[in-house]
């Protein structure tokens, strides 16, 4: 005679999910999604796209939150009416279906749960994420084209855009730097925690002997800031160069001197942009990213707050914060969480949650302590 019970299980995953529905706070967002509503039929709302669409994405977001919360209680009420069925008809085959819907229902109740702790100042942020190669010669600069492959197609698997604002290819593989932006909410707080230096142990491809090269790549990530503009800099303080966009190997991708970098003499900041088509676009987005920059450092007290926010990443031995091994043990490990893959490609081809929620879990914990 089959006798499923799963009570247990399903009862913890209700009291979880109630704990999420109280800090989520439904009822809070509902009223915001009216509001947000509302505004979005203004017929002058379109007059200023800006504002627009920080409107439609506010309302989008409040809704895919809902939405989300609520999918999860009906999946759970969904388990216990199966359950039942399977016991009342004692079949096999739908109480093997519905011990896969609880491992399932885990795992996105663990997920939902997580993003409950993206409480900093500014987590609800989109992100700007910078990626530079480090030590390691082409296989750092390779390994880091390898990374922003990794973030690009986290972003396409979360259903976020990302906007490639700034690419320096290396004369051989990969790229010097690249910088690219998430603007959608919580990505700051989410990528945050990718912030550092990552490593790559493996088999290189660009020497003659097959010994093992030891390479690495620096991941910084900062907010964007709606407050940005609200930030003065004097003319006076900025040197502006421009040069022509290049591509892979150095090759010029255009006739016109379209590239921009800023150095913000006072800190000795940098920014360069290419990826827009005038360069009047160029000087723009690298200001907006320069101006993110000096509201930080004029919000950061002290040097412990400089450096978690924007942080000194060496690249180099010493710093790592994940290793990636391509050799021998197929492996991927985080250092300070201990959560580790044995599928490195899944890994580069943007499956980074897990690694992202154990580090989001970690950081929530040593700010408990």
């Amino acid at each position: 005679m089959l006798e499923l019970d799963l009570s247990a299980d399903i009862q913890s995953l209700r009291t979880t999910y109630d704990n999420i529905r109280e800090v989520v706070d439904v009822d809070a967002l509902h009223a915001e999604i009216e509001r947000l509503e509302q505004r979005a039929a203004d017929p002058d709302l379109w007059s200023d796209q800006a504002n627009a669409q920080k409107v439609t994405s506010a309302l989008s977001h409040a809704k895919s939150q809902v939405a989300k919360v609520d999918r999860v209680g009906s999946r759970l009420d969904d388990l216990e009416v199966m359950v039942d069925l399977a016991n009342e008809m004692e079949d096999e085959d739908t109480a093997a279906e519905a011990r896969t819907e609880l491992a399932a229902l885990e795992k996105v109740v663990s997920d939902l749960e997580v993003q409950t702790l993206l409480d900093g100042e500014y987590d609800a942020r989109g992100a700007v994420v910078t990626i530079r190669s480090g030590a390691g010669g082409d296989d750092a600069t390779d390994f880091a084209e390898m990374l922003m492959r990794m973030y690009l197609r986290w972003a396409e698997r979360s259903g976020f855009t990302a906007k490639v604002l700034d690419t320096s290819y290396a004369e051989g593989a990969g790229i010097k730097s690249a910088t690219f932006e998430i603007d959608a909410p919580y990505t700051y707080g989410t990528l945050s925690v990718e912030a550092g230096t990552h490593r790559l142990a493996r088999i290189s491809p660009f020497g003659s002997a097959d010994k093992r090269q030891t390479s690495f790549a620096a991941v910084e990530v900062i907010p964007v800031m709606e407050e940005a503009q609200e930030v003065d800099i004097p003319e006076n303080d900025i040197r502006v160069d421009v040069f022509r966009s290049s591509g892979p190997g150095g090759q010029s991708v255009n006739t016109t001197d379209s590239a921009v970098r800023l150095t913000h003499l006072p800190t000795g900041i940098v920014v360069s942009m290419q990826n827009e088509k005038s360069q009047i676009q160029n000087r723009a987005a690298a200001m907006r990213v320069l101006q993110t920059r000096l509201l930080l450092l004029q919000k950061e007290e002290e040097a412990a707050k400089k450096k978690e926010l924007a942080g000194t990443i060496t690249a180099s031995w010493g710093d790592q914060m994940r290793s990636y091994f391509l050799y021998g043990q197929q492996l991927v490990k985080d250092l300070r969480t201990g959560y580790e893959v044995g599928n490195p490609a899944t890994v580069f081809d943007g499956d980074i949650d897990g690694f992202i929620n154990a580090g989001i879990r970690w950081r929530k914990r040593k700010s408990d302590d």
